[in-house]
């Protein structure tokens, strides 16, 4: 599975063992399933309007930029297939290489229906990832960078973790993602040996 659906979607990594940071408050996330995948939720920070598979809405703060990347990122992959992810990166993605993230993202979902039989415009399926933790890179009320931490089961039936960069900006009202290099998430997610530096999700 691709890096946009390993916290934002990704290449799947080893294991840790090594003690984390403290987690991050639970009192304030709630967590729903998004075909397979545990996402949180906030009253106060977002997303505010869940639509058709669509998340939007993400107050101005750092816990809203954090929750921004997780859905929006997750979204903007090929396994939801086109009335998902074609909105998510239209609406919600920004940046210079936004349009090659779609035309990338449709190809893959054609590729991959096709090979699977499936009716057009179907979901691909299930995802099998756990959002895991984070650590952040920048914030501002602005722009922010932060850094997702997504595991999920190998072909050889291990576990597996990638950490997977999103920046985001603040505009017309909301959080954007920016499109990753090349438009290809693949460019923003690396191998993760160790959890150290990182804050684990609460729930």
């Amino acid at each position: 599975m691709r890096a946009a659906i390993l916290a934002a979607a990704a290449v799947l990594l080893a294991g840790c063992s090594q003690a984390v940071s403290t987690p991050a408050p639970k009192a304030q996330l709630t967590w729903q399933d998004f075909h397979g995948v545990r996402l949180p939720l906030s009253s106060a920070d977002g997303p505010h309007t869940l639509k058709n598979d669509r998340a939007e809405g993400f107050a101005r703060t750092r816990q809203g930029a954090l929750l921004a990347a997780l859905h929006i990122a997750v979204r903007a992959n090929a396994q939801w297939g086109p009335d998902v992810f074609e909105p998510t990166i239209t609406r919600q993605v920004t940046g210079s290489d936004a349009a090659q993230l779609l035309d990338k993202t449709r190809k893959q979902y054609e590729e991959s229906r096709q090979e699977a039989g499936l009716p057009e415009r179907s979901t691909l399926g299930q995802a099998y990832v756990t959002e895991e933790a984070y650590r952040w890179e920048s914030y501002s009320p602005d722009a922010a960078t932060v850094d997702i931490v997504s595991a999920g089961p190998s072909a050889a039936g291990t576990t597996v973790r990638a950490s997977t960069r999103v920046q985001l900006v603040w505009r017309d009202g909301d959080w954007r993602v920016i499109a990753p290099l090349g438009g290809d998430w693949g460019n923003a997610a690396s191998e993760l040996k160790q959890l150290d530096g990182y804050t684990m999700f609460g729930g």
